[in-house]
């Protein structure tokens, strides 16, 4: 199967090199793209700053692909790996032993992975991922969020093995008049969520972290999915 992906830069890129990149970001080091050109486009513009759309073809035959979405893993799953590369607020005892629970509980091994298919933390995203860990929403509204926002899907690639199988497919450019408003605009949309999720408060009968804790819930649980 050929999948159409593409990278959003303030810079063309014509074959990204195998290695490059930054180690901290939600999935560890890796090349971050998206099948989606909108997003593509809002992540590669400042607000006076134009950019590129890079678009490649990828091959997908024989490639290792961990989808994050798929059933087999939930939003528990998704933070632990942002645990791994991401730095969290752990000052609190619930974060700090939620942080614990789940890196012996629902740690994915990623070692023989060619692409990581999942969400992307952005700010708002990673700002519910915190607050749950620190046991301030349940798991059902970090879900919510997940699902009914649009954070955005992220198409990692992570092997050397993928990385050539990558084709350069041309690329769009992106105007900083068009599309920083619309970047702003979807932050401004996620963060209302935020709010209006939190006016909800405390929902009892709800899968909070301190819950997950006291019972020792497993990935096996009916309860995460």
């Amino acid at each position: 199967m050929e999948r159409i992906i593409y990278h959003g830069s303030d810079h063309r890129i014509e074959l990204p090199v195998f290695g490059h990149g930054k180690r901290y970001n939600d999935y560890g080091l890796g090349f971050y793209c998206t099948e989606n050109i909108d997003l593509a486009k809002e992540w590669s513009v400042g607000e006076n700053t134009d950019g590129f759309a890079n678009r490649y073809r990828i091959c997908e035959e024989g490639l290792e692909i961990l989808n994050l979405n798929s059933r087999d893993f939930s939003a528990l799953h998704w933070i632990e790996l942002l645990l791994r590369n991401r730095t969290f607020d752990l000052s609190t005892p619930i974060a700090k032993e939620a942080a614990r629970y789940l890196h012996e509980n629902f740690k994915i091994d990623t070692s023989n992975a060619d692409v990581i298919i999942g969400y992307r933390a952005d700010d708002s995203y990673f700002t519910y991922a915190q607050e749950f860990l620190n046991g301030s929403i349940s798991l059902r509204q970090l879900s919510d969020a997940m699902h009914l926002g649009e954070p955005g899907l992220q198409y990692v690639l992570k092997s050397e093995k993928v990385f050539g199988a990558l084709r350069q497919d041309g690329y769009e450019i992106a105007s900083a008049s068009e599309w920083y408003p619309r970047k702003k605009g979807r932050d401004v949309t996620d963060r209302r969520k935020y709010y209006e999720m939190n006016r909800e408060g405390y929902v009892k009968g709800e899968l909070y972290m301190v819950q997950i804790l006291d019972e020792e819930v497993k990935a096996n649980d009916p309860r995460i999915r």
